[in-house]
């Protein structure tokens, strides 16, 4: 009786070596893969196809309401996080480690106060300032310095203390209230970091490796990559806080307004919840006439510091666990410090 050998299942070797066939993906035969220009296809034929519905949803004064604020927030952030990412790419490919122990102070308690001034100079907004401070953290610098220079960079720097002295042209102390107060809350954050803050809360951002890459190549895949990955981000926040504008009463804030601790809790919670670049918000806050300066103040300080869609960068960055902690102690720290400097200088 003659023994016949054993087939091999499909995809596996046979005994002499030789591969089985393959029925799952037979030659010349490949599987679906849903790849980004298949799907966006796909979501432009669902839109064709159902237009209808589709129009008429996107007519009501809601949808209306939510679209432009989305577009808003994005159209005013977006150049600043491409700003930011062009300035992270370069400090990551250009800019040697060593700079960075040259130019901040060996102690990290001073070091807070100086990387808090050097956000002076970076002439963009919130949105920049993540990427430019993960890549700071990346080349070594203490994370509580990088912490200072994220809160700073968007609240005092020369485009966004001049646009405030245009907003406030018969205040001219909100200038100096905006400088002072958001100083000392990015600094006091920087050494709370310092004094309380654990390794194991912040993950270290991760970055792209460039071996072999000339320094050209190198940055545009650092661009390439930031941009991607803080800009999924960027749309996640700019939604959620489109919506809670969407549906949110008007009549609150005439409410709110008439008690003064209501007041600056409800212009604090707004900042947070509409998330406007930080080069535009003096002119909103201007424009709340029915409420005090110390209030206005207090947008002014809070907005670039935490708002839903720093959140969203800042958890895409840093890490979640970071952002869940970091958020409500710097949302606390920016109205405290919005109260103090009120009472001083307003």
């Amino acid at each position: 009786m003659a023994i016949t050998e054993e087939a091999a299942p499909p995809g596996h070797a046979s005994e002499d070596g030789t591969p089985g066939d393959d029925t799952r993906n037979p030659p010349g035969q490949e599987g679906w893969h849903l790849s980004s220009p298949l799907a966006l296809t796909l979501l432009l034929l669902l839109v064709v196809v159902f237009q209808g519905p589709v129009r008429g949803a996107l007519s009501k004064p809601v949808m209306q309401s939510w679209m432009t604020v989305f577009v808003a927030v994005v159209v005013q952030a977006l150049p600043f996080l491409v700003l930011g990412v062009l300035l992270s790419a370069a400090i990551a490919v250009f800019v040697p480690p060593s700079f960075f122990a040259r130019a901040l102070p060996g102690r990290p308690a001073l070091a807070v106060p100086v990387a808090g001034l050097a956000g002076a100079v970076l002439p963009g907004c919130e949105c920049a300032s993540v990427p430019v401070a993960g890549a700071l953290v990346r080349r070594g610098v203490t994370p509580a310095a990088a912490i200072a220079f994220l809160l700073s960079a968007p609240a005092i720097n020369p485009i966004v203390l001049t646009a405030t002295a245009v907003a406030f042209p018969r205040n001219p102390e909100m200038v100096l209230a905006r400088f002072a107060g958001s100083l000392l809350v990015a600094c006091g954050m920087g050494w709370l970091w310092q004094r309380l803050g654990r390794t194991d809360w912040l993950r270290l951002p991760a970055h792209a490796h460039h071996e072999g890459e000339t320094k050209a190549e190198a940055f545009w895949d650092s661009v390439r990559h930031d941009t991607v990955h803080a800009g999924g981000f960027l749309v996640l926040g700019a939604m959620a806080a489109a919506t809670l504008k969407a549906v949110a009463p008007a009549e609150w804030l005439r409410t709110a307004a008439a008690n003064p601790v209501i007041a600056i809790l409800a212009l604090s919670i707004l900042a947070v919840l509409l998330s406007i670049c930080s080069e535009a918000d003096a002119f909103v806050a201007a424009s709340l006439t029915q409420f005090s300066l110390t209030a206005k103040l207090a947008f002014l300080i809070v907005g670039p510091m935490i708002d839903l869609k720093l959140f969203a960068m800042q958890a895409g960055t840093f890490g979640r666990g970071f952002a869940l902690r970091f958020a409500p102690a710097t949302f606390a720290a920016a109205i405290a410090g919005a109260v103090v400097t009120g009472a001083v200088l307003l």
